[in-house]
């Protein structure tokens, strides 16, 4: 992963992130507010010995004491020095229960004990701390051997007092926020990228890439009224969607297929936008000067009919069995030199139809008589039919809607294209999201900071356009022969379908 592959994905779930930050922040803010305050206090003593006044009995009294010095800090919690501190505070407990309160320490290399006592009570913790001490310092002499002259050797000097505390020690409410928030911020990460590495889904075009080792041919933005218009080349050709697919059929010029131009658009799963990716590419590359034909094979649901208005009654279906001439239901669309061979019946046979002779033959003669060829084919993992007749053509584009097919599904519509030898063109992302991180603006490249508008001229507003009558011959081969030219093109420039 790339440092951009990182911000997005914190990018993405900030959400989690600041809310568990949050709740760690809360959590630490109330341990905080139910621990009882506890106060802390400190007294010391230093620890010496009696010598004669040579300098090497002063080494040698120096260097006992240092020796010694861990024996007294242990001595500190004992019952021989708590009892007495007990009976002059008139405390009630055992000398086990008030050591829980006392520690001691020493610094490295120095003689000096610090005892330190915690109690809800500041004045009690001095008061421990110092009769702490001072027991300690009465203790001491009396358990060391008594040197010649009949007195200790060690002596036990109080060198500071306890003083009551004015704010407490614990609990440490900075602190405990601090580390509250961090540890929430942790996990807040944490969570983020396990849902990362889990998440099974087509996001970017980098994923899609990965799985199908094919170019990205373009980004279709995601459009909640897409059902409403869902030829938005035809109908608002001035929008930032429209340009997306002009960007695709710009793409899809520069690939290399060897001499062919037919594609089979198709998908992984239904409901990808496979079928508007595929007319709303053919008007754009009609727009562009391309002669296309644009046939439904999807002979088990078919909608390039029902989209583009027209009559659907008759097409491929009855062509490829021998009823009907191409030439008699191939109607031009739009005033486009775009022809559209609807799907017609539905037969009990799709995919024996798609695989056969006669199919392989209507692509080659339409490969010859138009620029591109455009089949809208079903879905890849559901049906076969798609992966028989990229046999045919010379490649096969997949469309993968962004967030909603998954890894698997993907990578089984390639494996279904890769089984019978069939090429994938390349891959179109669909249904891209327009905000967040994955966003169709952010992460694909297609954002050029300015919006379009048109303004139609009032004469033109509520004009109803005559709908010229397409001139199709009757005289046209079953397949043998489209019976397109360039002259009959020019004019077959009706419009049979656009309402």
């Amino acid at each position: 992963m790339e440092l951009s592959d990182y911000i997005r994905v914190l990018r993405k779930n900030w959400l989690i992130i600041v809310v568990l930050t949050l709740v760690g922040l809360g959590a630490a803010a109330a341990y905080s507010l139910t621990r009882t305050p506890v106060y802390e206090s400190s007294s010391s003593v230093a620890v010496s010995t009696q010598t004669g006044g040579t300098a090497s009995d002063i080494q040698q009294g120096a260097n006992f004491a240092q020796t010694r010095i861990n024996t007294y800090v242990g001595l500190v919690t004992t019952p021989i020095v708590l009892n007495p501190v007990i009976a002059d505070l008139d405390l009630g407990v055992t000398a086990d229960t008030l050591g829980k309160q006392i520690t001691a320490s020493s610094a490295l290399n120095t003689t000096i004990i610090t005892i330190t006592a915690t109690d809800p009570d500041p004045v009690v913790a001095a008061n421990l701390a110092n009769q702490a001490a001072a027991s300690l310092s009465k203790v001491v002499p009396e358990i060391e051997p008594e040197i010649g002259e009949g007195g200790s050797p060690v002596r036990l000097t109080r060198v500071s007092d306890a003083q009551p505390a004015l704010a407490p020690s614990s609990p440490n409410v900075p602190l405990n926020l601090a580390l509250g928030a961090l540890v929430g911020l942790a996990l807040g990460i944490g969570l983020a990228v396990l849902r990362t590495v889990l998440d099974n889904k087509v996001r970017t075009p980098r994923d899609a890439e990965g799985i199908t080792s094919a170019p990205s041919l373009g980004a279709i933005a995601y459009d909640a009224k897409a059902k409403e218009r869902p030829l938005i080349v035809h109908a608002d050709p001035l929008s930032p969607r429209a340009e997306s697919f002009r960007a695709l059929r710009t793409n899809l010029q520069f690939l290399d297929m060897g001499g062919r131009s037919s594609f089979v658009v198709t998908s992984s799963v239904p409901s990808e936008g496979k079928s508007t990716t595929t007319i709303n590419l053919a008007i754009a590359l009609a727009d562009a000067g391309k002669k296309v034909a644009l046939l439904d094979t999807d002979l088990r649901k078919p909608k390039v009919a029902e989209y583009l208005g027209i009559e659907g009654g008759v097409g491929l279906t009855d062509v490829l069995i021998g009823r009907v001439r191409v030439g008699d239901v191939m109607l031009p669309w739009g005033g486009r030199s775009l022809f559209v061979l609807p799907a017609g019946k539905i037969p009990p046979n799709p995919s024996e139809l798609l695989g056969s002779k006669q199919m392989a033959t209507l692509l080659e003669v339409l490969e010859r008589d138009f620029d591109v060829v455009l089949c809208d084919a079903p879905p890849l993992l559901p049906v076969t039919d798609a992966a028989i007749l990229s046999r045919s053509t010379s490649g096969a584009i997949l469309v993968a809607s962004a967030g909603r097919v998954t890894r698997h599904q993907l990578e089984g519509a390639v494996e279904a294209l890769h089984t019978v030898g069939a090429k994938v063109a390349g891959f179109v992302m669909s249904m891209v999201p327009t905000r967040g991180p994955d966003s169709y603006y952010n992460g694909y490249g297609y954002g050029y900071g300015y919006g379009y508008m048109q303004e139609q001229p009032k004469a033109a507003r509520g004009r109803k356009r005559k709908t010229p009558v397409a001139v199709v011959p009757d005289t046209a081969p079953m397949i043998g022969d489209t019976g397109f030219d360039s002259r009959r093109d020019a004019r077959s420039a009706g419009d049979a379908g656009a309402r």
